[in-house]
């Protein structure tokens, strides 16, 4: 049986929904794999993949700042070095270096992660929908920083790069689209923010939601970077980050840089 078929039986006989069982899956996976993983040898940095910081309504996706203060302040003890995501992009870095990243712009960015990030002198690189930063709905005046917004958190230290116009899976659209969703987001952070960005993140980050024909229109529309939401799974191409949860306290957040997830991906 599928995934897909079993989760469909699942929600069938007991009436949760996806979201719930999913969750409860996640939780559960990422206490058994910090218990029972042994990693192996690391010989590059590791690029740590957030959402939001203190907005409940991301889900699982949401750390909460006092959280995520500990997961800086865990990091340092190890003895990591926090830096660019972009020095691990090019370079690889050595397994003691560090980066973080956010995606989609979630207003706690400005509002909780940035300041903390200016506590510790730490860089930082969001990824922006420009479609959600123009505003157009209801939901997104509520949850997700606005361009005026995120020129300040520029001015906090943090980088900017493309999530797309849209948020789509890009496994599942066609070429047009897809040419659309990586230029026209690009043409807006150049229009609203004065620079056109070379870093892109895939939406849902997975390796089924990347295939090879988007990476070529990336490198095509002038992005020279894109980053993934998985280790070893991660499409072809691709930078790896770690995807960081909600769950993740000292414990998992240890087994975490460890590499305890490396071969794990999201349930979606």
């Amino acid at each position: 049986m599928t995934k897909a078929r079993a989760l469909k039986k699942i929600i069938r006989v007991t009436g949760l929904s996806r979201r719930h069982i999913a969750a409860a899956r996640m939780y559960c996976e990422r206490q058994w794999l910090a218990t029972t993983t042994t990693a192996g040898a690391r010989s590059t940095g590791r690029i740590l993949c957030y959402h939001s910081i203190g907005q409940a309504g991301a889900g699982v996706n949401d750390v909460k700042p006092e959280q995520f203060r500990r997961h800086i302040e865990l990091a340092l003890r190890l003895g990591f070095r926090l830096v660019p995501p972009g020095q691990i992009a090019r370079a690889g870095g050595t397994p003691m270096d560090l980066a973080i990243t956010f995606d989609d712009g979630w207003t706690s960015v400005l509002s909780e992660a940035a300041p903390i990030l200016r506590d510790y002198g730490i860089p930082s690189l969001l990824f922006v929908v420009s479609s959600w930063s123009d505003h157009q709905s209801p939901w997104a005046k509520k949850f997700i920083l606005p361009w005026r917004e995120l020129e300040r958190v520029m001015v906090m230290g943090v980088q900017i790069g493309s999530h797309s116009v849209t948020h789509p899976d890009f496994g599942s659209i066609e070429r047009a689209q897809m040419i659309d969703e990586l230029c026209t987001s690009r043409d807006a952070i150049h229009r609203r923010l004065g620079f056109a960005p070379t870093a892109f993140a895939i939406p849902y980050g997975q390796s089924m939601n990347w295939p090879s024909l988007a990476g070529q229109l990336a490198r095509e529309a002038g992005y020279e970077v894109v980053y993934a939401q998985a280790e070893s799974t991660r499409p072809k191409d691709t930078i790896p980050r770690t995807f960081v949860t909600r769950y993740d306290n000292g414990r998992i957040f240890s087994a975490l840089l460890r590499g305890a997830y490396d071969s794990w991906e999201e349930w979606v």
